[in-house]
């Protein structure tokens, strides 16, 4: 058995940060666990612009935004394993986990990070009737195949989703010659940011059609065409609508689902909304010790707002194991209703300290002219007009320290939207 004070498994933003930020913090016993052959996670392949604005206050590359952290990770000689799988972490805090040179590792932590990210929904994960020929990838698969292994999925592009890494491809596959046919989104409203609308399909003429699905894929060997239909108020497809779509390539950008199955595994409680685990205002999950930050815990718009939540996550896993007693704090739920979906913390701490601190929320519509509430015992503490609020872009609420000390003294405690 090998012992570790902190042990963080995913290499990725989430980790790296968490990893620095606790070794600033005074910690020096830190492993990372990262079952690639090098650190970085998913940014080593989005190689396109558009990273680092909040944190280094310029524009860089995915890769070039992961050096920054890998640098600072080597500089502090803190320890990392690549190629190394994390197959099981119990609720005890003992992780086992295999790399070919050392064979099943044993390690026992004081306090464990999972910084493991997310994973895209796959064509099963949303029933799409038709063959299943060659030419149907999900969008980061695509991603990969095109900026690291040079390979292109196809020529002629009909694209289902519109995530961000959906409309990402849609431009990249553009640049690289292909023929985007459209986006096609069943919902009203894009579940990406709006920046990428406009970068990556209004700036190349690629239509977003809302309101439609794929219902049919057509082609034995390799897909020929795709059947798409307008969905009617219940998203049942409108077959009087259907019209086909010739093209040899169909990338699905569905959603992504937070990987989770390490965290299910020690006991650790899930929401159902995001996927990712309940958390309290110091980022820790249901189970003492295990802590989670960045897309495992819900998926983020920006990589700098994940670099920014794990910095979090390694400050206060160094504060938990420097504890004298681990001392079982009340904690009060906080209720997302009227219009948003969820709120991350779910909890706060009753007995805590009252710095200040930001809610991270999502909605679940479009709403225009309205106004975010946090209310404590039926008092409204915050509020926060807005002219337009969307379920592609994670609202942030910053609370002061007045404000957070009601939230620890209160009962109950909302967040919801109001008409202005």
């Amino acid at each position: 058995m090998k012992n570790v004070r902190i042990l963080i498994i995913g290499g990725g933003p989430a980790g790296l940060a968490a990893a620095i930020s606790a070794y600033d913090k005074g910690e020096r016993d830190i492993l990372i666990l990262e079952r690639e052959d090098k650190l970085g996670g998913i940014l080593n392949q989005c190689i396109h612009n558009g990273f680092g604005l909040h944190t280094f206050k310029e524009e860089l590359t995915g890769p070039e935004y992961a050096q920054r952290f890998i640098d600072q990770v080597n500089e502090r000689q803190i320890k990392y394993l690549l190629n190394t799988t994390v197959i099981r972490v119990e609720e005890n805090l003992e992780v086992k986990a295999l790399n070919e040179e050392e064979g099943l590792l044993n390690i026992k932590a004081e306090a464990i990070i999972l910084s493991c990210g997310c994973r895209e929904r796959p064509r099963g994960g949303v029933n799409i009737a038709g063959s299943r020929g060659s030419g149907i990838y999900s969008a980061g698969t695509a991603q990969k195949l095109v900026n690291i292994d040079g390979l292109m999925p196809g020529k002629e592009v009909v694209i289902l989703g519109s995530g961000d890494i959906g409309l990402i491809m849609a431009r990249r596959m553009t640049f690289e010659g292909a023929k985007v046919k459209a986006v096609v989104e069943l919902l009203p409203y894009s579940s990406g940011l709006n920046r990428n609308i406009v970068q990556c399909l209004n700036d190349f003429d690629i239509p977003l059609m809302f309101s439609h699905t794929v219902v049919d894929i057509k082609g034995e060997d390799r897909v020929t065409s795709v059947v798409i239909a307008e969905v009617d108020d219940h998203l049942n497809p409108k077959m009087e609508t259907a019209q086909e779509i010739k093209c040899d390539t169909l990338l699905l950008s569905v959603g992504l689902l937070p990987e989770n199955e390490l965290a299910k595994g020690a006991g650790v409680s899930l929401s159902r909304i995001t996927r990712g685990a309940y958390v309290d205002d110091n980022l820790m999950t249901s189970v003492p010790g295990i802590f989670e930050c960045g897309n495992v815990l819900h998926v983020h718009d920006l990589v700098d707002f994940v670099s920014l939540e794990a910095k979090e996550a390694g400050e206060k896993a160094v504060e938990y194991i420097n504890e004298s007693e681990h001392i079982k704090i009340d904690r009060i739920e906080i209720k997302a209703e009227d219009g948003v979906r969820y709120v991350v913390p779910e909890f706060i701490l009753k007995n805590n300290d009252a710095s200040e601190m930001t809610l991270k929320m999502r909605v679940g519509n479009v709403y225009r002219k309205t106004k975010i509430v946090v209310e404590a015992d039926g008092e409204v503490i915050h509020s926060k007009p807005k002219q337009i609020v969307t379920p592609g872009e994670m609202e942030t609420i910053p609370l002061k320290s007045d404000e957070v000390l009601k939230l620890r003294n209160a009962k109950e405690i909302k967040v919801y939207l109001r008409s202005v």
